[in-house]
C-alpha cells in the first residue's frame, strides 16, 4: 500500500467566518431606550444584519477579521445589559436550522465574494 499523502491545510486566517451578536439591553427608560437603539445602530453600521430580534450576524472573511469586529463592537456595548459575541466557521453557520412555527425555512445563503476590509 502507497503511502498517503499529507493533505495541505489552508492556514487559519483564510477559513471565513461568521459572528453573532446576542444582546438583551434594558429599554425601561429614556436612556435606556436611546442606548439600545444607538448600540443597535453601530451593530448596522459595522455591517451587522438582523436574524431575529436581539440577535445580528454578520459575515467576516478572517479570524483575525471576526476578532477585529468583535473587539470594535465590545467597546460600544452600553453600561446596562448584557451582550454576547460568537464566533462560528462558515460552515457551522451553513448548519444552522430555521423554523417557523413547524415549517422549516432555507438557510441564507453565504457570500459569494471575499471581503478585502
Amino acid at each position: 500500500m502507497a503511502p498517503s499523502l499529507p493533505v495541505p491545510q489552508l492556514p487559519w486566517g483564510w477559513k471565513s467566518m461568521w459572528v453573532i451578536a446576542m444582546f438583551d439591553l434594558p429599554t425601561d427608560t429614556k436612556a435606556a431606550r436611546k442606548a439600545y437603539t444607538l448600540f443597535r445602530k453601530r451593530l448596522i453600521e459595522d455591517g451587522f444584519s438582523m436574524m431575529q430580534f436581539s440577535v445580528y450576524s454578520r459575515h467576516c472573511a478572517s479570524i483575525e477579521n471576526a476578532e477585529a469586529h468583535v473587539t470594535r463592537m465590545s467597546a460600544k456595548v452600553p453600561d446596562a445589559g448584557e451582550v454576547r459575541f460568537l464566533t462560528i466557521t462558515d460552515r457551522q453557520f451553513g448548519r444552522i436550522r430555521v423554523f417557523t412555527g413547524k415549517k422549516r425555512q432555507p438557510t441564507r445563503v453565504s457570500p459569494a465574494q471575499l471581503e478585502f476590509f
